[in-house]
């Protein structure tokens, strides 16, 4: 016999069940999680009848797509389902469309209508994010567990906890509120929940992957930690003879200044997917050294990446070096960027930050104003924000990792393994554009018509070559209308994402 899954079943849904033979329409009720009903533990209610009607059913009389049968091929690791009372309150059409992506729907608007709704919930949960130099702390109003929109709330709330995940990063996480929500989040982020990649991936991200990422639910609001932010203060002068560079995941960009005039500047592709530490030593000292060319002296070096940096330029956590083996990594990559400043220049002044926060810096020097966010979209996308001094936050930044489109039918990305759907990885960036190639009229091999499995791995030689024949078919007068539409979309995307 078969053994049914029906925790993907909500009351509310519709769906079908059999009675005399035939399947009639029906809303669900209730499903019963008690061994009294282990046999028929949903009951449904006959669209058109009375309540008289109403029964209790298994999996056996039931058509469903949420009802799976345990140990199927359903039942393998696949992103999250989205909750039907989640969708019912979230899933907000835009006003402003995205043309080749009509089914995008903005996390923004659904957070918006969310607090909308929300706005007279007199429960609240609260979360503070631990870091080594700080802590992220939010409120969320949340609906009676009775409610009808109650599982938005821990929907939501595990979106926003992951978003702020990756702009500050966390050591652990500590929760208060109804208990029946925080037990629902504190799932969610342990090894087997549907934030599992974030509860992995955020020990190697704050330098301790022996420490694992724990959540404690705390009895009173006084026992969490206040927010706090340590900022930190970057040099802004140019002066002198500097070297550059910044390390994309698909090249190497490597820059010389002297005194405030650029005399080199060059991009070097790479391959971010070696294994071997040593080729990406020698691949950043070969383009460094050319550049190292045009400058009589070396007073200092300046770098970014993608991924944690910390304040002494130790790559803490990379996903530029994502195949290199962890024990190596410590040993080889996390002082990789120390080893190759002593050994081009000897013992001059090195600061190497996060490839987003250099965007926000740059900008506060053009403009002599604080309080920006700085955005670079290359191969995937990058951010960073200085303060009202102009100084860094301390924080880590990741956005390519936050959640930009509530559908559940989104895509999902390879760097996650298919744990999530609607990451920016996959809207701002090359794969933003790419994705749409086909859909924008430009003539592609086959193997980049997105999803072909070649345009879903963490190579993004393809992507790199897909967006040079998105560039060339705009150029083209006949084409362009059709083409325009790519780059529309990823402005809707971006214009969203923004506003988030």
């Amino acid at each position: 016999a078969k053994e049914w899954d029906y925790s993907g079943l909500e009351a509310g849904m519709s769906c079908q069940a059999e009675a005399e033979g035939k399947y009639w329409a029906v809303e669900i009720v209730t499903v019963a999680s008690g061994k009294a009903r282990a046999k028929a533990p949903v009951k449904v209610h006959f669209i058109g009848y009375t309540n008289a009607s109403d029964e209790w059913v298994g999996g056996d009389r039931l058509r469903c797509k949420a009802l799976k049968v345990k140990g199927s091929a359903e039942g393998e690791k696949k992103p999250a389902g989205m909750p039907y009372q989640a969708m019912r309150l979230l899933l907000v059409k835009p006003k402003v469309e995205a043309p080749l992506d009509p089914g995008f729907r903005p996390v923004i608007l659904g957070k918006k209508a969310y607090l909308e709704a929300a706005k007279d919930c007199t429960e609240k949960v609260t979360w503070a994010l631990i870091r080594s130099d700080g802590v992220g702390r939010y409120t969320l109003p949340v609906f009676d567990e009775k409610d009808k929109n109650y599982k938005a709330s821990s929907y939501l709330a595990c979106v926003l906890i992951q978003e702020m995940i990756w702009q500050r990063s966390a050591s652990g996480m500590k929760l208060f509120g109804p208990a029946r929500i925080c037990k629902a989040i504190k799932a969610a982020f342990s090894i087997g929940g549907a934030y599992e990649f974030e509860a992995k991936s955020m020990p190697h991200v704050c330098g301790t992957p022996d420490a694992p990422f724990e959540v404690e639910i705390v009895k009173t609001l006084e026992e969490l930690p206040e927010g706090k932010d340590t900022p930190q203060v970057c040099g802004k002068d140019a002066s002198g003879c500097r070297l550059a560079f910044d390390l994309g995941k698909s090249d190497i960009k490597t820059v010389a200044v002297k005194d405030n005039e650029v005399l080199y500047s060059k991009e070097t592709e790479w391959d971010v997917t070696a294994e071997d530490p040593e080729y990406h030593y020698n691949a950043i000292m070969d383009a460094m050294k050319l550049a190292k060319e045009c400058l009589p002296k070396i007073d200092a070096i300046g770098g970014s990446a993608t991924g944690t940096i910390s304040p002494d330029n130790e790559a803490t956590w990379c996903d530029i070096f994502p195949n290199v083996k962890p024990e190596v990594y410590k040993e080889k990559v996390v002082n990789i960027f120390k080893r190759i400043a002593k050994d081009l220049a000897g013992d001059v002044p090195l600061k190497v930050i996060n490839d987003g926060e250099v965007t926000a810096l740059a900008a506060v020097q053009k403009i002599k104003h604080g309080n920006v966010m700085g955005i670079s979209m290359g191969s995937s996308e990058g951010a960073g924000y200085a303060n009202a001094d102009g100084n860094l936050m301390g924080w880590i930044s990741e956005l390519c990792y936050v959640k930009l489109d509530l559908n559940p039918k989104a895509p999902t990305d390879p760097w996650t393994k298919g744990c999530h759907r609607g990451l920016s990885h996959l809207y701002l960036g090359q794969r933003g554009a790419t994705k749409l190639a086909v859909k924008g009229g430009v003539e592609v091999p086959d193997n980049y018509k997105f999803p072909h499995p070649d345009m879903c791995t963490i190579k993004h030689e393809h992507h790199a070559q897909c967006l040079k024949m998105i560039q060339k078919a705009m150029a083209d007068p006949e084409k362009e209308a059709e083409v325009r539409k790519i780059y529309e979309t990823c402005g809707v995307y971006l214009g969203y994402a923004l506003a988030q």
